[in-house]
């Protein structure tokens, strides 16, 4: 049987309000590729199909038409919700699409997915487990426990149902774990919205520990496996696309798998082509060196977070200008470093409130200088504040 293990599309999201819904098709056109050049039988799809819980029209009818196309050639499809979705509105056309082998399941239930392969004549059975927050198991972890108890009571209440859902697996199947869940140890990327309060929201990977010839996990962002020591590998296929400049740099992929009864997984990672790279420009002289870059056609096609050393501030035409070379460019920071130096050499607990306000108007607008009037306004705000917090004291 071969299994081709995906997670994280994020349909529908944007990267500081530019649309990524381009890219996101060019994805799922690859990975319908993919699935048809290795012949794949199963398709894994381990959560955040979206990025919000109401997304866009254009965004659900990129994986509607996906998952038709991945469910083609009695290849089957089986998804379910992550922490960005809506439960409900990923299972609800389930009445329309479970005769053409599409599996979606929203919320947490007590029986397995069974899946027959009709090339193999084989089953697979997939311990499904949808994002698990605390409403979503109907449980309240909460009271006088501490973090680390209400850690280990939500990580070994994932553990039951993960157990109870691995009760269905037999000899003579093909046994898989798949879920939408932070597994203590994983690497995280900023964008990667938190799911846990504290570390609460974390599940041991012995919970994991089934008896699963593989587990498919979805939520981080970065491609990895997880450690553990369970009978068969653990991972996260990460996202398809770079949501955040922390993932600057990494290799999107998915995974293909090949398993049958009782057998070891044969793991291929396929790295994928279709996203836009994020990258990081730091260019210590200054704007000719940004100037020379973008004369030269670096990162044509990359989205770009610049930080440039400067000895004075840019003007509005300067970011205009730079901005129009190169439509990518989301963040230019510029850095001051005699300011800097000076700051390091006061230290912000000697240094006047009103030179560290100055100071974060400069970092927020690219190197404008405050106005005295807006300094005088933000001094008299503060002078208030003070007055109300000693009255409260007082009272």
């Amino acid at each position: 049987m071969r299994i081709l293990h995906t997670a994280d599309w994020h349909l529908g999201r944007t990267l500081e309000g530019r649309s990524r819904l381009a890219e996101q098709e060019r994805f799922l056109d690859e990975l319908v590729l993919i699935a048809n050049e290795t012949k794949a039988d199963l398709i894994l799809m381990a959560g955040d199909v979206y990025d919000s819980v109401n997304p866009p029209a254009a965004a659900e009818m990129l994986f509607y038409d996906a998952a038709a196309r991945l469910s083609q050639h009695g290849r089957k499809l089986v998804a379910i919700a992550g922490n960005h979705d809506q439960p409900e509105r990923i299972a609800s056309v389930t009445p329309l699409v479970t005769q053409s082998g599409i599996i979606l399941t929203g919320l947490p239930t007590k029986e397995a997915v069974r899946v027959h392969i009709p090339r193999t004549d084989e089953e697979a059975v997939i311990a499904c487990l949808p994002y698990p927050s605390e409403a979503r198991l109907q449980e309240l972890l909460a009271g006088d426990e501490d973090e680390q108890g209400l850690r280990l009571a939500y990580s070994e209440r994932v553990g039951q149902m993960m157990r109870q859902l691995a009760s269905s697996f037999t000899p003579h199947t093909v046994n898989l774990a798949m879920s939408h869940i932070y597994v203590l140890g994983g690497l995280e990327s900023d964008s990667e919205r938190p799911i846990q309060i504290g570390g609460a929201y974390t599940v041991d990977p012995s919970a994991l520990d089934i008896g699963a010839q593989y587990t498919a996990l979805g939520h981080l962002h970065r491609a990895q496996a997880v450690k553990s020591h369970s009978k068969g590998p653990i991972r996260y296929s990460g996202s398809p696309l770079a949501y955040s400049f922390s993932e600057a740099g990494q290799a999107k992929s998915v995974m293909m798998l090949d398993v049958k009864p009782c057998g070891e997984v044969i793991q291929e990672e396929i790295f994928l082509s279709s996203g836009r790279p994020l990258v990081r420009w730091s260019c210590t002289n200054g704007l000719q060196e940004v100037q020379r870059w973008l004369e030269e056609g670096r990162d044509a096609q990359a989205f770009i977070d610049l930080e440039i050393r400067l000895t004075k501030a840019m003007s509005l035409g300067d970011i205009q200008a730079l901005r129009k070379a190169h439509e990518g460019i989301i963040h230019i920071r510029p850095v001051f470093p005699e300011r800097e130096a000076s700051l390091s050499a006061v230290g912000r607990s000697q240094m006047p409130i009103q030179d560290m306000f100055r100071k974060f108007y400069q970092r927020q607008t690219g190197g404008a200088e405050a106005e005295q009037e807006m300094v005088d306004l933000f001094m008299h705000l503060v002078a208030h504040d003070e007055i109300a917090t000693t009255g409260e004291g007082e009272s």
